[in-house]
């Protein structure tokens, strides 16, 4: 009641009113200011304006009428790891209290489809709005298991649509990743080892170890996002789901498969083995 009478009258008025201490009251207020709805909030605020202080932001969501303080807001946009590093933003939040998983195929090489599948997220810019793309690569194949793009950086709304995507055309022995909080999080994880897949994470401050995928982010960007322009997000995600699906699955050859397309690769690897189950 207070929260919501607070755009009218001051909170310590409020407080004697009810005969409610005021300490009580922000102390609650404090423990709920990390809700979802907070995070949801300044996601969408971020979203729109990405170059926001905490300061700005602060004085928006006052006027959206959350009661906030400012420790909390540099708290939440510290764990949303939304500040920028060296001109760019960054999506791994590896400060979380989920488990870690060892990087398990560091010496291991992909001999078939759904072998290995590799996620990574990076970001996208669409006019003065960021979106957030995940991706699932099969390291055999290169083929796009699946993929996912939103405007809000979490597991729910970003990497298990990709993730749920992906399962529909099979299942990998080994999943891997960086130590992100998307993919550490309970339902990611579960709905992978639900199917006896082998969780694996690249080492800390190892990016590298997930070279593959971010290669191929870096395709994505060189050979569509630099080259297109798009009249809506609705036309931006029209012209993403083309390259991935069909110009870049169906069409475009690699030299590591032979100059094969990914398509055409695994299907020569099924058409081998359905010869030597022939023979």
């Amino acid at each position: 009641m207070i929260k919501q009478l607070s755009a009218e009258h001051p909170v310590r008025y409020l407080c004697q009113l009810l005969d409610l201490p005021s300490s009580t009251y922000y102390y609650q207020s404090q423990r709920q200011e990390d809700d979802p709805e907070l995070v949801k909030a300044i996601e969408r605020h971020l979203a729109l304006r990405p170059y926001l202080g905490y300061r700005m932001l602060l004085a928006r969501l006052r006027r959206d009428k959350w009661i906030v303080s400012e420790r909390a807001v540099r708290r939440i946009l510290r764990q949303m790891k939304r500040t920028r590093s060296a001109g760019r933003i960054i999506t791994t939040d590896s400060n979380h209290s989920h488990p870690r998983f060892p990087n398990v195929i560091q010496d291991v090489t992909a001999v078939s489809p759904n072998h290995i599948w590799v996620g990574d997220i990076t970001y996208l810019r669409y006019g003065r709005q960021f979106l957030y793309l995940a991706v699932i690569l099969d390291a055999y194949t290169r083929a796009v298991r699946g993929w996912h793009l939103e405007e809000m950086l979490t597991c729910e709304a970003l990497t298990l649509p990709a993730l749920q995507m992906a399962l529909q055309t099979g299942t990998p022995t080994f999943f891997h990743s960086d130590q992100g909080r998307q993919y550490a999080v309970t339902d990611h994880v579960e709905m992978l080892q639900a199917r006896d897949t082998t969780m694996s994470m690249s080492d800390a401050g190892c990016p590298t170890q997930n070279g593959l995928v971010e290669r191929f982010i870096r395709t994505v960007k060189e050979e569509h996002i630099a080259y297109s322009e798009y009249d809506s997000l609705v036309d931006l995600r029209r012209q993403l789901r083309h390259y991935l699906e069909v110009e870049y699955t169906r069409a475009r050859p690699h030299s590591s498969l032979n100059y094969m397309t990914p398509l055409e690769f695994e299907q020569e690897f099924y058409w081998r083995q359905a010869s030597l189950l022939s023979t």
